[in-house]
């Protein structure tokens, strides 16, 4: 197949679905099973909801807020919008009040669409402080009190508006111009109160553009994408949403993250988006199935892992006793552990986060084909991904075809070209200081290598700096701590302090083993002070320091009170921690533990 630059996204979307009309394309569960959307069934909804929301008075550059998870009904509202002129702005399902607050009043939306009572609970207070707001349009009924002033519609009562309203969207989409902001997506708050993001319809089709040269050498035809991070996150809203519509592939959404496993069986998706931590997860469960293994079988993947590692670090370095191992381990491990992601993956593409190296060099060993990226969401969002015919996990890969990048005098990685964001909405002064000269300031530091493959070797605003000046990087010490199969989740600390301490987060099969060994209750927010599992603890901790500088070195922990969530705000949507939160927290802890030293 061969790819075609469109003026907008939905341009793109409505010649992809002319040319597909009567095959499948949206699958979503219904009654258990999976049951389809066509290409023209889906661009049908698409053009009714536009035509109703022109004729509720959305017009160009008008703001739509969409809060819902991941379903047919996203794909159909995001675009759309943006169809009828209008500049989508997802918020995420977990928002709090006073965030979906922050993005309709900053963004000044003048309607919403949304998919469930339950986002309505938290929506709805938020809507009384938001003044632009005229209408909602809602999946399930709402029950509004008299203080609502704005209308309310059904799915199925905005389609039969649609039906009977002036059919513009055609000349509306021709109008469209890559240049012109398609959405604002507002970033998930690592260390702050969110930004509105204004990409455009060329910057997010660059970055598909860039992704179908990456994969291309995969013979892209009839791919199968699995959709489950938020499609509210730009990394899931570009390369989960629209690559699939610019590669004409089909596209199942996910029940949860939860059932993730049995849909990638039954879905036996060729290209999936993930992030590092559901990698780091499946590691952990991987490695517990194997010491409940037979002698033989564990011995077999065990050495499954050691030949793939030796294939892939040292190529050609097997002898031939190795390499008839091998060969036997390729058919009775490696294929039952792709089977696990459905047997048929071409590529799936961890971005979002640091792939810690010793989990990517696992799978690629175990044959599952992993591309680490790098990006962020001022840049649509991705910059660069390790190619399939050259894979090193140690780096980021090479810039996306047309993007530039450039190291800067401190070490900052720069980045140019169309995928670059317009700015930030309603903030002038963050956008100067962000884009200067044409050149994103990523925030990341890093570097590139003789084969142009960028290394990111930390995050300019995380990296730790010492009261006698020294400094570490954070990520890599929470790399090596998460890696050890007792601890889920952590977080170093010791900015302005002397040495690194950190709060840790047990692994939840290990905590529960450990307090039915002592008959204890399995309860994390009773045991976190309990002084025998900070004692069990300990001997883990010590473990990793040994392969740590003596400046990495952690010296002292905590153990928190509740696993790091989205819902209670210290990760964000990427499953990344939001440190500032986690601070806010646990601070004093922290801090109690230099003051014991």
């Amino acid at each position: 197949m061969s790819y075609v630059s469109w003026r907008s996204l939905p341009a793109m979307f409505f010649d992809q679905a002319a040319n597909r009309a009567n095959r499948s394309f949206l699958w979503a569960k219904k009654e258990g099973v999976y049951r389809p959307l066509t290409w023209g069934e889906t661009a049908e909804q698409v053009d009714l909801l536009a035509r109703a929301l022109t004729a509720l008075g959305i017009g160009r550059e008008d703001r739509v807020a969409l809060i819902s998870e991941n379903r047919p009904e996203w794909l159909i509202a995001d675009i759309a919008i943006m169809s009828a002129g209008a500049i989508t702005v997802p918020a995420f399902t977990t928002n709090t009040v006073a965030d979906h607050r922050h993005i309709l009043t900053h963004s000044g939306a003048k309607a919403a669409i949304l998919s469930s009572r339950q986002i309505a609970r938290r929506l709805l207070p938020a809507t009384l402080e938001a003044p632009d707001l005229k209408f909602l349009i809602s999946l399930e009924p709402l029950e509004l009190t008299q203080s609502h002033q704005f209308r309310v519609l059904s799915w199925e009562e905005a389609l039969e508006l649609g039906r009977q309203a002036p059919d513009t969207i055609d000349e509306t989409v021709a109008g469209l111009k890559r240049d012109e902001v398609s959405c604002f997506i507002y970033t998930s708050g690592t260390g702050g109160t969110p930004k509105g993001v204004m990409l455009t319809h060329g910057s997010i089709m660059a970055n598909c553009e860039g992704a179908y040269d990456l994969l291309h050498s995969f013979h892209l035809g009839e791919e199968v994408f699995l959709s489950f991070l938020p499609l509210s996150h730009s990394y899931e809203h570009t390369a989960g949403q629209f690559l699939p519509i610019a590669l004409g592939a089909e596209l199942y959404y996910a029940e949860g993250v939860e059932t993730l496993a049995a849909n990638m069986q039954e879905v036996r998706p060729t290209i999936m988006t993930a992030v590092p931590r559901l990698y780091e997860t499946m590691h952990q469960r991987l490695l517990r199935g194997v010491d409940k293994m037979s002698g033989v079988q564990k011995w077999l993947f065990l050495k499954a892992v050691e030949l793939g590692r030796r294939n892939y670090e040292q190529p050609g370095s097997l002898g031939p006793w190795e390499r008839l191992i091998d060969w036997v381990c390729e058919r009775t491990v490696r294929k039952k552990v792709r089977a696990r992601f459905g047997g048929r993956l071409k590529a799936m593409v961890s971005g979002g986060a640091a792939l810690n190296y010793e989990v990517g060099v696992f799978f690629i060993a175990l044959g599952v084909p992993l591309l680490q990226g790098y990006g962020q969401t001022e840049a649509s969002p991705v910059i660069s991904a390790n190619p399939p015919q050259r894979i090193k996990l140690r780096t980021v890969g090479p810039p996306l075809k047309d993007v530039e990048v450039k190291i800067a005098e401190d070490g900052e990685i720069l980045v140019r070209g169309e995928c670059v964001m317009k700015g930030y909405w309603r903030d002038p002064e963050s956008t100067a200081k962000t884009i200067i000269d044409g050149w994103l300031h990523t925030g990341d530091i890093g570097l590139v290598d003789e084969e142009g493959y960028i290394q990111i070797t930390d995050r300019k605003k995380d990296i730790i700096v010492f009261s006698g000046g020294d400094n570490v990087s954070p990520a890599r010490v929470e790399g090596f701590l998460t890696l050890q199969p007792e601890i889920s989740q952590a977080m170093v600390y010791g900015d302005k302090r002397p040495n690194l301490v950190a709060i840790l987060v047990p692994d939840a099969e290990f905590l529960t083993a450990w307090a039915k060994s002592r008959d204890k209750p399995d309860d994390l927010a009773r045991l976190a002070e309990d002084p025998d599992l900070i004692k069990a603890l300990s001997p883990v901790v010590d473990r990793v320091n040994r392969d740590l500088s003596s400046l990495e070195k952690v010296r002292r922990f905590v153990i928190a009170r509740e696993p790091f969530t989205i819902d209670n705000g210290m990760l964000t949507a990427s499953l990344k921690i939001r440190r500032h939160k986690i601070r806010e927290t646990y601070g004093q802890a922290l801090e109690t533990l230099y003051e014991r030293a």
